[in-house]
C-alpha cells in the first residue's frame, strides 16, 4: 500500500499550486463546468437580445418576477440533480441559458445604443475573475461571507432594480449597479477561496454555480455602470 498520496502541479493563471490528486481534479472539473455554464450564458443572452418575444417578456413585470423565480429555482434544481452527472450538468447548462435570456432587454439596449458595452463589460468581468482568481491563490486566505446575507442583499437589490425602472432616478440606478456589483464581489471572492483553499470542500458543481453567481451580478453591474455613462441606462 503507498502510505504517499500523489500529487499533481496545477497551473493558474498567475502561478502554480501543488495539490493532492484528488484536490487538483476537482478543482478541474469545477472550471469546466463554470465554461460550460458560461457558454450557455452568452448563447441564451444572443438568442434573447434577438428575439423580441424574450425582450418585451423580461421588461416587463410578469417577467422580472418570472426572473427571480427562475434565478432562484435553477440553482436548487441542479444543487438536487447534483448526484446524476448528465441531469446535475444538464441542470447546470439550463441556468446559463435562462440566465442569459433573463438579460435580453438589457443586452438589446446596450447593443442598439451602446455596441461596445457589451464585450467591454465581458472583458471587465473577466479581468475581476483573474484578479479574484490571483488575489486568493496569492494570500491562501479563506472567506466565508453568511450565503443567507448575500442572497438577501442580491434580491432587495434586485427588486429595487425593479422598482427604479418605473421610477426611473439614474442616480439610484447607479448605486444599485454598483451594490449588486459588491455582492457579486463577495460571492465570486467567497466560492474562489472555498474551490483553491479549502481541503474539505468537493462539489464541483456547487462551486461552479457560485462562481457563475459571482460573474453574473458582476457582469449586470459593469454593464448598467458603462450604460450609464452613454446615458442609457434605462
Amino acid at each position: 500500500m503507498n502510505r504517499y498520496r500523489q500529487v499533481s502541479t496545477v497551473e493558474g493563471i498567475f502561478g502554480s499550486s501543488t495539490l493532492d490528486s484528488a484536490r487538483a481534479e476537482m478543482i478541474k472539473k469545477t472550471y469546466i463546468l463554470l465554461s460550460i455554464s458560461v457558454v450557455s450564458g452568452i448563447i441564451g443572452g444572443i438568442i434573447g437580445s434577438n428575439s423580441p418575444f424574450m425582450i418585451n417578456l423580461f421588461s416587463g413585470w410578469m417577467g422580472w418576477i418570472m426572473a427571480m423565480i427562475l434565478l432562484n429555482m435553477m440553482p436548487r434544481i441542479a444543487l438536487a440533480a447534483r448526484n446524476n452527472p448528465v441531469l446535475g450538468v444538464s441542470a447546470l447548462v439550463l441556468d446559463g441559458f435562462v440566465s442569459g435570456l433573463i438579460l435580453a432587454p438589457m443586452l438589446f439596449l446596450a447593443n442598439a445604443y451602446a455596441p461596445d458595452v457589451v464585450p467591454s463589460a465581458l472583458a471587465i468581468t473577466g479581468m475581476i475573475f483573474a484578479g479574484v482568481t490571483a488575489y486568493v491563490m496569492t494570500t491562501k486566505k479563506s472567506f466565508n461571507a453568511p450565503f443567507g446575507l448575500i442572497s438577501g442583499m442580491f434580491f432587495a437589490s434586485i427588486g429595487i432594480m425593479l422598482l427604479n425602472m418605473f421610477l426611473g432616478y439614474p442616480l439610484l440606478s447607479l448605486i444599485i449597479a454598483g451594490a449588486i456589483g459588491i455582492i457579486g464581489l463577495l460571492i465570486l471572492l467567497n466560492a474562489t477561496s472555498q474551490i483553491l483553499n479549502n481541503p474539505e470542500f468537493n462539489d464541483p458543481l456547487a462551486g461552479a454555480l457560485m462562481l457563475f453567481a459571482g460573474l453574473f451580478n458582476i457582469f449586470i453591474a459593469v454593464i448598467h455602470i458603462l450604460m450609464a455613462f452613454t446615458g442609457r441606462d434605462d
